[in-house]
């Protein structure tokens, strides 16, 4: 790995809300915190949990794809490490609860635990998002470019985060 090994999970099995994302990212790779960038922010804004319920791991756990940070790519960051996922997250998995609501933050995760939706768009899926519930609610990645994403689909804010919201409130 080009900026070493720094794996960046928090999870105990108590944990009832599972957010899958991408990778970390720079900043996150130098604090060991996940989410703990504008990303985080955006993410928390979403859900409605603060710094303080979002990074308690007796109640969320938060698993990226990739555990460490990939480097850069002309665009962005480079994807996550395929290796990771299919390495750790079942052994992750185990040690949570059965019931538990799984955020699907960006196309890597909803790639993985939506095999059979990987011919939609992320937006298609986001869009379906019931058709997920009650295990699994995709959701774009919260990245500065959502922004955009958020005002080309005003429906994601009007139909989807209520529902988030709630559905965070019953599961920390």
């Amino acid at each position: 790995m080009p900026h070493g090994v720094r794996p960046v999970t928090s999870f105990s099995h108590t944990a009832r809300l599972l957010i899958i994302g991408q990778a970390p990212g720079s900043k996150v790779h130098e604090t060991g915190i996940p989410w703990d960038d504008k990303s985080g922010d955006r993410l928390r804004e979403w859900t409605g949990l603060s710094k303080e319920q979002m990074y308690d791991p007796a109640r969320v756990a938060l698993v990226p794809m990739g555990f460490c940070y990939p480097g850069k790519a002309s665009g962005g960051d480079k994807p996550p490490r395929p290796e990771c996922a299919p390495q750790w997250h079942d052994r992750i998995l185990d040690i949570l609860p059965e019931e538990r609501l799984t955020l699907l933050v960006g196309t890597y995760a909803q790639a993985h635990y939506l095999p059979d939706a990987r011919k939609l768009s992320m937006t298609e899926r986001v869009r379906a998002f019931r058709e997920y519930l009650p295990r699994f609610l995709p959701l774009p990645h919260p990245a500065w470019r959502s922004a955009i994403w958020m005002k080309q689909n005003p429906w994601f804010e009007a139909e989807v985060l209520p529902v988030l919201r709630e559905a965070v409130v019953r599961h920390i």
